[in-house]
C-alpha cells in the first residue's frame, strides 16, 4: 500500500478525487471527505476516470500557472509564448491567493522553469492554504538540490524527459540535462515526493515509450505521463515534422509494459482541449481548436475569471 496525498471536492452535482501526480480525476468508490486527503493510491487507481467535459461544472478540474517565462534550458518543442512579460512577486502572490481559493482540484506551478523563482517556496505556501493539491512541473536540472524544501509544500512532482538515456534526452534539451533530471528524480523519490516522469510523444521520441517507462520504474517514481506534443509556442515549428496522430500515441502507450503499480497515461490533444493555463502575463488562457492553439481569454483578477462556459453555451 502506497499512501499519499490528492484532493476530494464535489463540482457540479459529482464528488472528485484528482491525483496530482498523473493528473487523472477519479469518481470515488466510497464516501470521503472533501479537501486534501491521503489515500492509497492503489485503490484510487480502481475508481473510474472522468474527463472535464463530463462534468457540468464551471470550474476546471485543474489549473496550470506558468508564473515564468524564463528557463536555463531551450527545448524546441517548448509551449510557453516567450514573448510574455511576467509580472511582478506581489502580482504572483495575488494570483496564487485566486488560485488557492478558487475550488478547484489541483494547482501545477509550471513555467519557464519554476525553480529558477526565488518565490516559489512563498507561492507554494499560498497555494497550499488552499484544498486543492498542489504540483510543480520541472525540467529537473536543480530539482536535488531544492528536493528538500519542495517536499514540505507539494504533494507531487512532474519531470519533464525526452528520453530514457542522456543521449536520447541531450539531444533535445542539452547536455547534462538528463543526468540532472534523473539525480532530481532521485533525490526527490529519497524525501517520500511523488515523482511522475512526464514525456513528450514525437515522430522522434515515441518509440522509446517504454524505455521510458523503464526508466519510471529504476527510479521509483508513480508513473509516467505521455503527452501529445501540441503545435504551441516554439513547438509550431516542429509540428509538420515531429506530430503524431492520438491514434498513433495510443498505440505507443498501450504496447508499453509498466511493472505493477506504476500509472501510465496518455493525455491526448483531444483531451488537452479546453485546458485552462495561467500565463507569466497573468492572464486566463485556454487551449483551443483540439489542443492545435491557445487564447488568452481575460486577466485573472478574481476566481470568476477562471470559469468554463457550460457545454450548452459552448455550442451556442
Amino acid at each position: 500500500m502506497t499512501l499519499r496525498i490528492f484532493s476530494s471536492a464535489t463540482l457540479g452535482d459529482t464528488r472528485l478525487v484528482y491525483d496530482p501526480a498523473t493528473e487523472l480525476t477519479h469518481v470515488p468508490g466510497r464516501q470521503l471527505s472533501t479537501g486534501r486527503l491521503l489515500l492509497d493510491d492503489r485503490e484510487v487507481a480502481t475508481w473510474p476516470t472522468v474527463a472535464q467535459r463530463q462534468v457540468a461544472t464551471r470550474l476546471p478540474f485543474n489549473i496550470c500557472w506558468s508564473p515564468l517565462v524564463r528557463c536555463n534550458l531551450a527545448c524546441p518543442q517548448c509551449l510557453d509564448d516567450k514573448t510574455l512579460k511576467d509580472v511582478d512577486a506581489a502580482a504572483r502572490q495575488r494570483i496564487a491567493r485566486i488560485l488557492a481559493e478558487c475550488g478547484t482540484l489541483g494547482n501545477d506551478i509550471s513555467g519557464g522553469e519554476p525553480l529558477l523563482l526565488r518565490d516559489l517556496p512563498q507561492l507554494l505556501q499560498i497555494l497550499r492554504s488552499g484544498a486543492a493539491a498542489v504540483s510543480c512541473t520541472t525540467n529537473g536540472w536543480h530539482l536535488e538540490r531544492r528536493a528538500s524544501e519542495l517536499a514540505q509544500v507539494l504533494d507531487a512532482v512532474r519531470v519533464s524527459f525526452d528520453g530514457p538515456d542522456a543521449a536520447s534526452h541531450d539531444r533535445w534539451r542539452g547536455a547534462g540535462s538528463f543526468d540532472r533530471a534523473v539525480a532530481g528524480v532521485r533525490a526527490a523519490v529519497a524525501q517520500g515526493l511523488p515523482v511522475q516522469l512526464h514525456a513528450v510523444l514525437m515522430q522522434s521520441t515515441a518509440h522509446r515509450a517504454q524505455s521510458v517507462v523503464d526508466l519510471a520504474a529504476e527510479l521509483g517514481a508513480v508513473g509516467v505521463t505521455f503527452l501529445q506534443m501540441l503545435p504551441i509556442g516554439d513547438g509550431v515549428h516542429l509540428a509538420a515534422a515531429e506530430m503524431i496522430s492520438d491514434t498513433d500515441a495510443q498505440g505507443h502507450v498501450a504496447s508499453a509494459q509498466p511493472p505493477e503499480g506504476l500509472r501510465v497515461r496518455l493525455r491526448t490533444r483531444e483531451l488537452a482541449d479546453g485546458f485552462t493555463v495561467v500565463r507569466a502575463d497573468g492572464q486566463v488562457y485556454r487551449n483551443v481548436h483540439g489542443a492545435t492553439g491557445i487564447q488568452p481569454t481575460r486577466p485573472l483578477l478574481t476566481a470568476a475569471d477562471l470559469h468554463l462556459p457550460l457545454p450548452q453555451e459552448a455550442r451556442a
